[in-house]
């Protein structure tokens, strides 16, 4: 089994997960994470002692209620690819999204991070897929250039101009602020062609409602 690219027969039966509330990893995406908290300390040093496999899921639940909240029945795993030790004990992680998973069923938590059984079944082609359809960038670009304003991001577009359409969906899905139950949807997506859909809906609406919110006196 590469180190990098697991075969979908060789996608472990038990992953451990991380929690996080309205962030999004997804298939062929890179998400850097900084790990201090001891229990994900632990979970990250048996990562890498094993098969570097990490699930990212969000909780279904507000932050603050006593206990690990319920989570929502999808994620997605990634494999640790780069990994740094600060000498104030954090560890620096990079996780490349690998395949999405459904909960089959939630384990005993070891030395304090949760493990699932995961279901990979559904999503076999995950990481075979590709946009059917050319994403719509004329549709795309002038609403992305208001959200980036409203949230006052900073984009090279350029190099966005000049990204594949898939890696651009999943770039823009990950990166993007939007909230828990819209981090889902774009997760739960049957495909890309449905994913750059469901990001485009969501950039015009929210650049279309900033635009058309009154004028205060």
């Amino acid at each position: 089994m590469s180190l990098f690219d697991p075969q979908f027969k060789d996608l472990p039966a038990v992953i451990p997960v991380f929690p996080l509330p309205e962030v999004l990893l997804l298939p062929g995406g890179m998400l850097p994470l900084n790990i201090f908290e001891p229990r994900y300390l632990a979970m990250v040093q048996a990562a890498l002692a094993a098969d570097r496999m990490i699930g990212v899921i969000q909780p279904l639940a507000a932050e603050g209620l006593a206990g690990d909240p319920p989570l929502y029945d999808t994620g997605c795993a990634g494999r640790i690819s780069r990994f740094e030790e600060t000498p104030d004990g954090r560890i620096l992680i990079s996780l490349n999204g690998v395949c999405r998973f459904d909960i089959a069923k939630e384990l005993a938590p070891h030395e304090g991070y949760r493990r699932v059984q995961a279901d990979w079944s559904h999503y076999e082609h995950d990481r075979e897929q590709g946009l059917q359809n050319c994403l719509d960038r004329s549709r795309l670009f002038p609403a992305l250039r208001g959200y980036f304003k409203l949230h006052g991001i900073e984009a090279d577009w350029e190099t966005l101009g000049e990204a594949p359409d898939e890696r651009l969906v999943t770039c823009l899905s990950m990166i993007c602020p939007f909230g828990a139950s819209e981090k889902q949807a774009l997760l739960e997506a049957p495909g890309l062609d449905a994913r750059a859909e469901i990001l485009t809906t969501l950039i015009e609406m929210a650049a279309g409602e900033h635009d058309c919110s009154p004028v205060r006196q």
